[in-house]
């Protein structure tokens, strides 16, 4: 930092957008009461947590501000280089209630030229020059606080609810089939046993029972592995093999047959059955055969819902990074796949779903959870523009130093008049009570802000894209 203090011109001063409407009578004594000071790149201007003696002015330069959070560790805003843009005292004309300390840090990310003007000063001219400007920026500021902290509540709970609503809708599916399954598995077992115990009494020999389980084994295993086969082949097969059953004596045939057809049995391997255990066993034979055939059907379902409900708490720990660091370096198509299996019961059936990634895209650098919710929220407007049909896509690559990730839907696009606004606080296009408008400028902190990147979309009717593109290098306010 330059020691010395230089005193500014107001011609210097009447060009910055901030004091542009000012007297020169004003100017002049906005000039007397500050001074200028050089900074060099990478310096702060002022300090978060140091007392709040300046409100700081760029004249030439850039800089950024840098928030230190509780809940959100470091936020970076994006930098600037305006001439006119401000930091540090800020909130001096609250007089008493201002906040005692600085609130952020305003660093110089280049070589810059700062106007300083005491804090003690700054809240004199607002007050003696705007009174009722300050009146309703201290109105506008209280007011904004509170209404911002009840609509960010209002939209974590909202995001929240959608999320636990698509989940639950998600994991009912394949809980109700296992429950459906368990219960036909039992009325199965017991028929089951109730005909193996038949065969025991009608005197089959021990070498005929290992051979017929044996046979049980072998279509078993082949439940899952048969070739496709159209309805009307399947419809074919199960009559064959039913008016084959019924040759040999089997009773409700027609019942059996859709479960043995299912494991690949043929009326040329019924033959074998009835050669290897007898043609006295062989109806009871065939009854248990297909009881056993359905038994194994069943858990495989059970296996199949599991695996479903396994997989969805998967996806919903990934989606919420439960028991990881904030910062961390990973997969981004993790983080993807974990966001669209968390949708999967909002997706309305007309609406297909597209990945199209780029493996070889490296691990990256971010806060993963927060990430996830810029991808909630993109993905949910994409949803919700689509209606009910459509594509959703999500894609990546990186470029260079960045990776990219894009995502778009086939909806009506994003208007020219208002494609500049989509990312402001509070801006929205639905009805009342459907939006807040925050999702868009939350996704916009956490990809600038939180990650030093990028966010933009590019739209036409039939075709939005939102881009993100996020630094494959550690942040420096991370680091």
């Amino acid at each position: 930092m330059t020691d010395s203090l230089d005193t500014v011109d107001i011609d210097e001063l009447r060009k910055l957008f901030l004091f542009e409407r000012l007297t020169d009578e004003q100017l002049g004594k906005l000039a007397a009461s500050g001074r200028v000071r050089s900074y060099a790149q990478d310096e702060d201007i002022v300090r978060q947590g140091e007392p709040a003696e300046c409100f700081a002015v760029l004249l030439a330069g850039e800089v950024q501000m840098i928030n230190e959070t509780v809940s959100a560790g470091t936020v970076a805003m994006p930098r600037a280089s305006q001439p006119g843009v401000y930091g540090g005292a800020t909130s001096a004309y609250l007089g008493d209630r201002a906040p005692e300390t600085y609130q952020h840090t305003l660093r110089a990310t280049a070589p810059s030229r700062i106007f300083l003007l005491p804090a003690k000063k700054f809240a004199y001219i607002v007050a003696e020059w705007f009174p009722m400007a300050m009146h309703l920026l201290d109105g506008m500021m209280s007011g904004g606080r509170m209404q911002r902290e009840i609509i960010d509540r209002r939209q974590r709970l909202t995001a929240l609810g959608t999320i636990t609503a698509g989940l639950t809708h998600e994991l009912n599916n394949p809980a109700a089939a296992a429950v459906r399954a368990v219960s036909e598995l039992r009325s199965l077992i017991k028929a089951s046993r109730i005909q193996l115990a038949q065969l025991a009494e009608a005197g089959i020999p021990p070498e005929k029972l290992r051979t017929l389980i044996e046979a049980q084994e072998a279509c078993t295993s082949n439940l899952g592995n048969q070739p496709q086969r159209s309805p009307l082949e399947i419809s074919d097969a199960e009559d064959a093999l039913g008016e084959a059953l019924e040759d040999v004596g089997v009773e409700d045939a027609w019942e059996l047959a859709p479960a043995l057809v299912n494991a690949g049995f043929t009326a040329e391997y019924l033959q074998k059955i009835r050669g290897k255990v007898g043609e006295e066993h062989t109806p009871a034979a065939l009854h248990w055969l297909a009881e056993a055939i359905e038994i194994s059907q069943m858990l495989n379902e059970v296996t199949e819902a599991t695996e479903r409900i396994t997989s969805l708490i998967r996806s919903a720990k990934q989606y919420s990074q439960m028991d990881r660091a904030p910062f961390q370096l990973i997969d981004v198509h993790d983080l993807l796949d974990s966001t669209i299996a968390i949708f999967r019961g909002k997706i309305a059936p007309g609406v297909s779903v597209v990945t199209d990634y780029d493996r070889t895209l490296p691990l990256i650098p971010c806060y993963a959870g927060e990430l996830n919710q810029v991808w909630t929220n993109l993905i949910h407007n994409a949803l919700d523009a689509m209606g009910d049909e459509g594509t959703l896509t999500v894609r990546t690559a990186h470029d260079e130093d960045e990776a990219i990730v894009e995502i778009g839907d086939t909806g009506p696009g994003v208007p020219e008049a208002i494609k500049d606004r989509i990312f402001e606080p509070f801006f929205t296009t639905k009805s009342v009570g459907e939006g807040t408008g925050l999702g868009l400028d939350i996704s916009y902190r956490i990809v600038a802000g939180r990650h030093g990147g990028e966010i933009k979309v590019r739209s036409v009717p039939g075709e939005t894209w939102f881009e993100v593109r996020l630094p494959l290098r550690e942040p420096a306010a991370v680091q």
